[in-house]
């Protein structure tokens, strides 16, 4: 167990710490750094344990607690890398393992405060409070947040003084720092070193964290009548305004409420301090503090109502999952301030101090778990969804094969492939068939826009000088956002059996309407002739732009089809009898 010995200065853990961010940092960037090597799980997994265990244990290390420090920074950084390993790089991530890192992150976060406080416990303490008394955790909570912040802080500062060096030495022609300063390797080794010093030299320095603390909850907590009062006129307006401008307005009105409970918690916590004489004595900011405590409980439940109602009008996704599980932590606390704000009114804070300890190892054993692979979201969304689509709750057109695919995991892929095997129509098929083409999220995106914008063609296509069937590829050439995907209206001049087309569209409503000339080339009609690239031209002059008048005139005229393609004569440059450059009058 550590002393108050323990905690006195000691300079040898300022340069060990230099050492340590230093080789981590080099380390970090070879095993992430992809230039020379495929960097795989494996290596992404390395690299963030090496990070992860190099904080934790630049954190939590104490004079003769070498060990016990070193086996936590080790399991901490198992528990952050194997996220990773699992899952594979951000690359590889589907919707759910972005948020499997962060509940690791948040698992680390709260473990570190509670394990120092366990090993600085007294000896013979009865019972888990008494181990883990709240000022004591309080306290290792807000110095390490206060310490990262600073220790990020010193970085940049020894980025910025070294950038100003290199300039300094280039004046009189030494370049060495400069050149340095362009490598990724020196930058990665740089930051890690200024990072650990940064973080040994803080440490050192226990009053000045102290006072900073200080004064940061003291910031804090002045804040807390503004948000409460805010607070507290937004829940007293709904019973006039409804919740329907909850659901209409946006869709985020659950994350805005979450961050909302969470930025309401931190200025409670900063209020009511770690223990009866840290109470902030102006009765304005523990009236504040009251009135956030007694907002959490109304926030709380229209955050679930918001959830529920998406996941019952658009079933299960991993996201909404996330959403369920951050709603019912958010709604823990705010039962939990809410009981005691009403059992003992102005004697309300020591039952919230005792409610979060309980809380803090809740939130730190549920982060643990959804940080593992134990529980799938994607599973359970891909069910859900494949019912949906199967009992006709969702049609086959408006269903987000691209979420299914993209953001489901491999258990999405898995469900993609059995529609497309034995899917219960022929449009489901079809559908999950063309999804496993797809490569990526964005190309996803253009094929629902020019599926959609191919549907709703011949509804918006004018075809002269007659009505005529166009070839499928000729209608999905169309269909491009860069055609007749984005306009209301278009006039498409074409023949049957002709090799080429003009696509006149007005990409906007003040824009001049656009001539789009398109050619058959080898079954396939785009925007070349050949290998020359045909320009796309307005329908007026080039060099002039027409008044108000003239627009309406050749708007008019389109709308009527006095529309005709002649044969005109050109000249153009030859070199050495070979064309060159585009023709001209």
């Amino acid at each position: 167990m550590a002393t108050q010995a323990d905690h006195q200065d000691w300079p040898a853990r300022s340069w060990l710490l230099f050492l340590l961010g230093g080789a981590a940092g080099l380390l970090v960037h070879w095993l992430g750094d992809t230039a020379g090597a495929q960097a795989d799980s494996l290596r992404l997994a390395m690299a963030t344990f090496i990070g992860v265990a190099a904080t934790v244990f630049g954190f939590t290390l104490e004079r003769r607690e070498e060990v016990s420090t070193i086996i936590f920074a080790l399991v901490a950084g198992i528990v952050v890398a194997s996220v990773i390993y699992w899952n594979g790089g951000p690359d590889d991530w589907d919707a759910a393992n972005g948020w499997r890192l962060l509940c690791a992150a948040i698992a680390v976060a709260i473990a570190a405060p509670l394990f120092q406080v366990w090993r600085e416990r007294p000896a013979g303490a009865p019972g888990w409070r008494a181990a883990f008394p709240y000022p004591a955790v309080h306290d290792r909570a807000w110095t390490n947040i206060v310490l990262w912040c600073l220790a990020w802080a010193f970085a940049g500062v020894v980025m910025l003084l070294a950038l100003l060096l290199s300039e300094l030495f280039q004046l009189i022609g030494i370049g060495l720092l400069k050149d340095a300063l362009r490598e990724d390797w020196f930058i990665a080794g740089l930051l890690g070193a200024s990072l650990g010093a940064g973080v040994g030299l803080l440490r050192d320095r226990d009053p000045m964290l102290a006072l900073l603390q200080r004064v940061a909850m003291t910031v804090l907590s002045v804040l807390a009548p503004i948000l409460g009062a805010a607070l507290l006129l937004f829940v007293l307006a709904l019973p006039f305004t409804g919740l329907a401008p909850l659901w209409d307005a946006t869709r985020s009105t659950t994350p805005i409420l979450l961050s909302t409970i969470v930025a309401a918690i931190l200025l409670i916590n900063a209020v009511i301090g770690d223990s009866a004489g840290d109470e902030a004595k102006l009765p304005a900011l523990r009236w504040g503090a009251m009135a956030l405590s007694a907002t959490l409980l109304p926030l709380a439940v229209i955050a679930a109502v918001s959830t529920g109602l998406r996941i019952d009008q658009y079933g299960l996704t991993p996201d909404r999952l996330w959403a369920v599980v951050f709603t019912a932590i958010a709604m823990g606390f705010a039962i939990a301030y809410a009981v005691a704000l009403v059992r003992r009114r102005m004697e309300w804070a020591g039952p919230v101090r005792r409610a979060n300890l309980v809380l803090v190892f809740v939130l730190c054993l549920l982060a643990f778990a959804l940080s593992t692979p134990l529980l799938s979201f994607g599973a359970l969304s891909a069910r859900d969804q494949v019912a949906r689509l199967n009992d006709g709750r969702t049609r086959p057109e408006t269903f987000d094969w691209a979420a299914l695919w993209f953001d489901f995991g491999p258990a999405g892929k898995r469900a993609v492939r059995d529609l497309a095997a034995s899917g219960n129509s022929a449009e489901v098929r079809k559908r999950a068939r063309e999804i496993q083409q797809v490569k990526n999220r964005w190309d996803a995106v253009n094929l629902d826009q020019r599926r959609m914008a191919a549907e709703t063609l011949d509804r918006r296509l004018t075809i002269l000088p007659e009505k005529v069937a166009l070839p499928e590829d000729l209608k999905v050439r169309l269909s491009g956002s860069d055609m007749c995907g984005s306009s209301e209206a278009c006039v498409l001049l074409y023949r049957p059996g002709e090799n080429s087309a003009v696509l006149i569209n007005t990409p906007c409503q003040n824009c001049d309407p656009m001539i789009r000339p398109v050619y058959a080339v080898q079954g396939r009609w785009q925007e070349r002739q050949g290998m020359m690239p045909v320009a796309v031209s307005p329908v007026t002059a080039p060099g002039r732009y027409p008044n108000e008048t003239e627009r309406r005139t050749v708007a008019e005229a389109i709308r009527q089809g006095k529309l005709e393609i002649r044969p005109v004569e050109r000249r153009q440059l030859f070199i050495d009898g070979k064309p060159a450059g585009q023709p001209f009058e």
